[in-house]
């Protein structure tokens, strides 16, 4: 059971049923109250206008004997006093009226009518006079041996000098029984065959609208089987949430190709990174072991550094990867880059007032560093680091008087381990991480890294990150 109804067409088909069901049962309960009451109505409407018709005979002196009463209608003829005085031949048992007698009283005179008393129910009439309003009741009545359910309905009348009379007459109910009957059976025939054709419908429906739902899962499950990323969910052509669905999924598919694949390339340029000045070092120190007096001990302290420094930006591009956000500190970068640039040859500083960001004193100091480390490798003799604010953005630009980076090759220089220069040296030219560090670095903070031409000709990287 649990499994049955774990899905969502399961779900589905069983909401709606239950939603067509309580409408079914609402409709119902209203048409079988409605056609009731429209049934009590008319019979009581006939039996109102059975009742007047015996009144306007009294009022017009009609004797007791000789009242046109229909004998298959019950009627009952009360004086003032409560003495039955007429009723129908074939009247056998009544109930639900104000006497339960049958028979008139022997000795009621057809001519003078019973005594002249008031009672405290008698409405207030003129002689001949009959009443607006009459008084309607349930009940049953037996005729000729055959027993039914009626509305009476009582209206009074003031015969004169006979006083007042109250006549009784009933409306019979048995078609409107027979009605709701009627109704009541086709509505418990027909309701669950239609809840069945609701639930029908719904089913196929919701079955060809989740088809797209479960070719999407099932390429999801052949894509994680085979961890084939370059594989891609249908897309249905149409325009509704499983077509977005499914472009979502693309474009998830997607961005999770690009991940995987640059995290390989990571993988593999660190390794090869990594293997160079591990071998230098290894090699060193095998010479030292044969021959000590041949040990270099400058060059494996320095293959040693730069193996820490790139071991460094590894690290640091692998929490930048895992989404490490950086702190909400107070940076002035105009002390920052003073800071930097201490001790570096050629490099001139430009700040006109403290300018102060939010983010990491140390990752944002390691972003100004790459850019000075980047501009001495290509400067030939000057190096102009400028901070200033423009509006709510701090503005850094670190410019060299070298030879420049071509427009083709402006956002390939912020990818990992690339070199503009293959030919140079790694000693000289680093590992290839510094600019692609300083990037990722200004984009966690909210910034960007660009690099346009120099006013000198050179290149001139330009970092914008909101003012604190």
């Amino acid at each position: 059971m649990r499994r049955l109804f774990g899905s969502v067409r399961s779900r589905a088909t069983l909401g709606a049923t239950l939603v067509v069901a309580v409408a079914l049962l609402a409709a119902g309960a209203a048409v079988l109250l409605s056609l009731r009451s429209n049934l009590m109505d008319q019979a009581g409407t006939r039996a109102e206008r059975t009742a007047r018709n015996i009144a306007a005979q009294l009022a017009s002196g009609q004797a007791y004997n000789d009242l046109d009463l229909d004998d298959e209608t019950p009627i009952q003829v009360v004086d003032a006093s409560g003495t039955l005085v007429a009723a129908g031949d074939d009247l056998e048992r009544i109930s639900g009226t104000g006497t339960d007698e049958v028979t008139p009283r022997p000795g009621a005179d057809p001519t003078t009518g019973g005594d002249d008393e008031d009672d405290d129910d008698d409405v207030s009439l003129e002689p001949g006079e009959i009443a607006e309003e009459a008084d309607f009741t349930d009940g049953s009545a037996t005729i000729d041996g055959t027993p039914e359910d009626y509305r009476f309905a009582a209206v009074q009348v003031d015969a004169g000098d006979r006083g007042q009379f109250t006549v009784t007459a009933g409306g019979s109910l048995d078609a409107e029984q027979s009605a709701v009957n009627t109704a009541t059976t086709a509505m418990l025939v027909g309701f669950p065959l239609l809840l069945g054709v609701v639930a029908a419908v719904t089913w196929l429906v919701t079955r060809r609208a989740l088809r797209p739902v479960e070719g999407i899962r099932r390429e999801m499950a052949e894509i994680t089987a085979s961890e084939d990323l370059s594989r891609r969910v249908p897309e249905p052509g149409t325009h509704d949430e499983v077509a977005r669905l499914a472009r979502t999924t693309n474009e998830t598919l997607s961005a999770l190709e690009t991940s995987v694949e640059r995290q390989r390339r990571f993988v593999a340029d660190a390794s090869h990174e990594l293997r160079s000045p591990i071998a230098s070092l290894r090699t060193q120190l095998e010479v030292a072991a044969a021959h000590p007096e041949f040990l270099d001990l400058d060059g494996a302290v320095e293959d040693t550094v730069r193996l820490q420094h790139l071991a460094a930006d590894l690290l640091l591009l692998a929490r930048l990867d895992a989404g490490e956000r950086p702190t909400d500190a107070r940076v002035d970068l105009a002390a920052l880059a003073e800071e930097e640039a201490e001790g570096r040859a050629g490099v001139t500083v430009s700040a006109d007032r403290p300018v102060e960001v939010a983010g990491s004193r140390g990752q944002l100091g390691r972003v100004l560093a790459n850019l000075l480390n980047n501009a001495g490798r290509h400067a030939r003799s000057a190096i102009t680091v400028t901070v200033r604010g423009e509006g709510d953005r701090a503005v850094v630009q670190v410019a060299d008087d070298g030879d420049g980076v071509a427009e083709a090759d402006r956002e390939r220089i912020f990818e990992r381990f690339v070199r503009l220069d293959e030919a140079r040296s790694r000693d000289d030219g680093g590992a290839g991480l510094g600019l692609a560090i300083a990037r990722d670095v200004a984009e966690r903070h909210g910034g960007t890294l660009t690099v346009r031409e120099a006013p000198t000709g050179g290149a001139l990287f330009e970092l914008r990150l909101p003012i604190a």
